[in-house]
């Protein structure tokens, strides 16, 4: 079968399967842009995060026979880039133990500033947070996950992740400060 950049996901995924190099680059070229998002969550770069994306492409590549059209196949190939992320991340960052003294995980960071940042601003901000902090923040703020999950997927513990996301708001807050020039 001839594979066209208008071929769908489950033809590219059969062409893939079987090994076929033009189906796996209309793959990797349709879905790139969106999967590096993921990915650019937890890096400083698109460097870093374009690598973290070739493996995960790899993993994609080579497990597709395990896809079970019963989901959503960009939801599988998202937890696939989200997982390599993390693997990164554990490989790559060094955590220091916090102790937790009282530290509020869900204390909220007010800053008129907030209102002048553009999405792309606070993404940039998000990226200048040090890996540990970042990936705490972005795992809890971003994915959504809990604290003992996120300590668990990161082989942390709970105080270390409370503390990183209570650093990563301190930080965010005064990063933010520029922003907020008042009315005189």
């Amino acid at each position: 079968m001839p594979y066209r950049a208008q071929s769908t996901d489950a033809e590219l995924r059969l062409g893939c399967i079987q090994q076929d190099r033009l189906a796996q680059e209309y793959l990797y070229r349709r879905h790139f842009g969106w999967l590096l998002g993921i990915s650019m969550r937890y890096t400083q770069n698109r460097d870093e995060a374009t690598d973290i994306l070739n493996q995960a492409f790899l993993k994609i590549f080579n497990s597709l026979g395990q896809f079970q059209e019963t989901g959503s196949f960009r939801g599988w190939m998202a937890k696939i880039v989200f997982h390599t992320a993390i693997d990164h991340i554990r490989q790559n960052t060094s955590y220091k133990k916090h102790h937790d003294f009282g530290v509020e995980a869900d204390q909220t960071v007010e800053n008129l500033g907030l209102d002048h940042l553009q999405a792309e601003d606070l993404f940039q901000l998000v990226q200048q947070l040090t890996p540990a902090s970042r990936a705490v923040f972005s795992m809890y703020v971003i994915d959504g996950y809990n604290h003992p999950e996120i300590a668990d997927m990161l082989g942390i513990s709970t105080g270390t992740s409370k503390w990183h996301l209570s650093n990563a708001r301190q930080e965010l807050k005064k990063m933010m400060e520029h922003y907020y020039q008042p009315n005189l």
